[in-house]
């Protein structure tokens, strides 16, 4: 029989990519770090995606029997719509989403819409103010129901990628890295880390 393989991508999220948060998020990380660390993150994030791009140009596939599972696209058959938009506002992981796709990859609805519109109002509660203290405070008392959330969603995922990757098919998925999908994967979908040696490198600035 067949064999469905994933290819596990620990992602880092850029700016763009946090939509109508992104400036919350800017403030927040100056006002921790100040400018000159805001702008080496974002020179790290670059590279990273590059570095990501570099290794999936080295792997052989066939696109055609590819899908693409992404952090962040709900189930609502208007994914392909989403990327694209993402993409042109310059997020650097829809572009390669968008650049697998041109190849003949299929882009998949990952995430449940209730789940993430949960998961957008705890960020928006810590976040909105721009202030970092306001922040801090509030992540720590959302904490036990970030990880329950967290949990909800990779069992959704999971699910997802078991439901639609199909026998002999290679299945991409772009995740952030606290995220743990292969503990809800069932054992025949054989789980390989091609971005490894980046993953480990957490505590230089790829987070």
């Amino acid at each position: 029989m067949a064999t469905r393989t994933l290819l596990y991508i620990p992602i880092v999220h850029s700016q763009t990519d946090m939509g109508t948060l992104s400036e919350s998020v800017r403030k927040i990380t100056m006002q921790k770090f100040g400018a000159r660390v805001w702008h080496k993150k974002v020179n790290i994030i670059n590279s990273f995606w590059s570095a990501v791009e570099d290794t999936l140009n080295r792997i052989s596939f066939v696109y055609e029997k590819t899908r693409l599972y992404q952090d962040g696209i709900p189930v609502c058959g208007r994914e392909l719509d989403i990327v694209k938009d993402l993409a042109k506002n310059g997020s650097l992981n829809h572009q390669l989403l968008v650049h697998l796709i041109e190849k003949g990859a299929t882009i998949m609805g990952t995430e449940s819409p209730d789940l993430l519109i949960e998961e957008y109002q705890l960020t928006y509660l810590a976040l909105k103010s721009g202030d970092l203290k306001e922040a801090v405070r509030t992540q720590a008392m959302q904490k036990d129901a970030g990880n329950l959330l967290l949990a909800k969603r990779d069992t959704f995922i999971a699910n997802r990628i078991d439901q639609t990757l199909l026998p002999g098919e290679t299945g991409i998925l772009f995740l952030g890295m606290l995220h743990n999908v292969a503990n809800y994967l069932p054992e025949d979908i054989q789980v390989q880390y091609p971005m490894q040696n980046l993953s480990d490198k957490r505590g230089k600035g790829y987070v």
